[in-house]
């Protein structure tokens, strides 16, 4: 693809069911997951967990929790996985609790999507959330390199929240990337016209996830994940963990 100008370039994918349209092997990829994955990383981190390790299934959760001794946590369908000792809330990692700890995380969407971008070659993975928004962007203009911001979606289905976030970030960065890319421009225009309010957004569109969530009495958990830079580090994927970079 042509690179006018010689900006790296952007794209956005909506949905795991269309990474494989992606070549990401010379580019980092964005994985967004938030509500609610990529969110409680981010505020484990800040919140000084040594590492969070993500994996794809529940047994796999539970067998690495118990060899490293680690506190296993994550959900399916938006509740506390059988066999798990914590759910996907960031309201659940205070730094009184998680500080210094490792944390083994699965969830529905965000944890698999990371590893199928893992298995395609990513050349960096981060993850995003708005609670980490303006790192994450400061990050990417600094790098200079092609970038794939990776929604996680819900069952492949996509969401509004996690096109929001992408939006946020072309709305920062944007005009120093080349974006030939019509999934980019939808996110930037629904962003736009979200407003400051996202909560109020989502839950007036209403938005699946919200409806989802706020049926488990999360609506809090939904709050706290659209307020922006509550978590201000950069999780990054490394040998199989995730770090505060």
């Amino acid at each position: 693809m042509a690179n006018p100008n010689n900006k790296p370039i952007l794209f956005t994918s909506l949905s795991p069911a269309l990474l494989n349209l992606y070549d990401i092997n010379s580019s980092i990829v964005v994985i967004i997951d938030i509500l609610r994955a990529t969110s409680t990383i981010a505020t484990a981190l800040h919140n000084g967990a040594k590492e969070i390790i993500p994996v794809d299934s529940v047994p796999e959760c539970i067998r690495i929790g118990k060899q490293m001794g680690a506190i296993t946590a994550g959900e399916r369908d938006g509740k506390v996985a059988e066999g798990l000792q914590h759910g996907n809330s960031p309201m659940e990692y205070p730094s009184s609790f998680i500080s210094g700890k490792t944390l083994v995380l699965t969830t529905t969407n965000g944890t698999k999507l990371l590893h199928m971008a893992l298995e395609k070659g990513a050349d960096q993975i981060i993850t995003g959330a708005f609670s980490n928004l303006d790192i994450v962007c400061d990050y990417l203009l600094h790098q200079k390199k092609n970038v794939l911001l990776a929604c996680s979606a819900w069952i492949n289905r996509i969401n509004l929240e996690d096109t929001l976030f992408a939006g946020a970030v072309i709305h920062k960065i944007g005009k120093h990337f080349n974006i030939n890319c019509d999934a980019s421009n939808i996110a930037l225009s629904i962003y736009k016209e979200a407003g400051t309010d996202l909560f109020t957004y989502i839950k007036e569109k209403p938005a699946s996830h919200y409806l989802r969530l706020s049926s488990f009495g999360m609506e809090n958990d939904i709050k706290y994940c659209l307020l922006p830079n509550t978590a201000p580090i950069l999780p990054f994927y490394e040998s199989g963990r995730l770090l505060k970079g």
